[in-house]
């Protein structure tokens, strides 16, 4: 089992890598949040992975940290939720978010995510709201406004894609407008809109 993997950083994309390790390149899918924290290309990555193998490939998956791949396993343990669809909810949301979704049990911020219906979603608070408690405990208490926070968020994303952005461009664009936020209160319409100017730079 690959568990970790260092090397030079050849290609990058917001779901995938390739690092060259002496002399073989390998292919990692990564969430959006380890994208975000990638150097540029050449530099040296090291990351924490996933060997995921199925019938019919043998996938590899990378993570900036120890928590967010704990969170993607706990994710692909749920019937339903595949590696791509754990790899996206990690995209769509960071890992204090998703937990305090699952222990909350807000069953709509958790269809939101790409291929999560209401079944699904049901699913993830019953299998994994007393783990995903467990791993609260063991990092930064979420708060009820952080809860609101996040779920403002996942309006906002909602807002901008059914105005016909990418998904990933959109939570790019709301996590810098939270970013500059940082520490003074914003409503959802200035969150909103504060994307909207964000997306329309690129």
């Amino acid at each position: 089992m690959i568990a970790t993997l260092t090397g030079i950083l050849k290609f990058k994309s917001p779901t995938e890598i390739l690092v060259e390790v002496h002399g073989i390149g390998y292919t990692i899918s990564i969430p959006l949040s380890t994208y975000e924290k990638l150097g540029d290309l050449g530099s040296s990555v090291s990351l924490l992975t996933h060997f995921h193998v199925r019938e019919d490939a043998m996938l590899l998956f990378g993570f900036s940290t120890e928590e967010e791949r704990r969170l993607f396993k706990l994710l692909i343990s749920v019937s339903g939720i595949g590696p791509k669809i754990a790899q996206s909810t990690l995209s769509g949301m960071n890992v204090e978010e998703l937990k305090s979704h699952i222990v909350g049990g807000n069953v709509n911020a958790l269809m939101a995510i790409p291929g999560v219906g209401r079944k699904t979603a049901e699913r993830l608070i019953v299998e994994l709201r007393d783990k995903a408690g467990k791993t609260l405990t063991e990092s930064e208490p979420i708060s009820v406004i952080g809860m609101a926070t996040a779920a403002m968020r996942i309006e906002a994303l909602q807002a901008l894609t059914s105005l016909g952005y990418n998904q990933q461009i959109a939570e790019k664009a709301i996590r810098l407008v939270m970013k500059e936020a940082e520490g003074s209160t914003i409503s959802l319409e200035e969150l909103i809109k504060r994307a909207l100017r964000h997306t329309n730079a690129r």
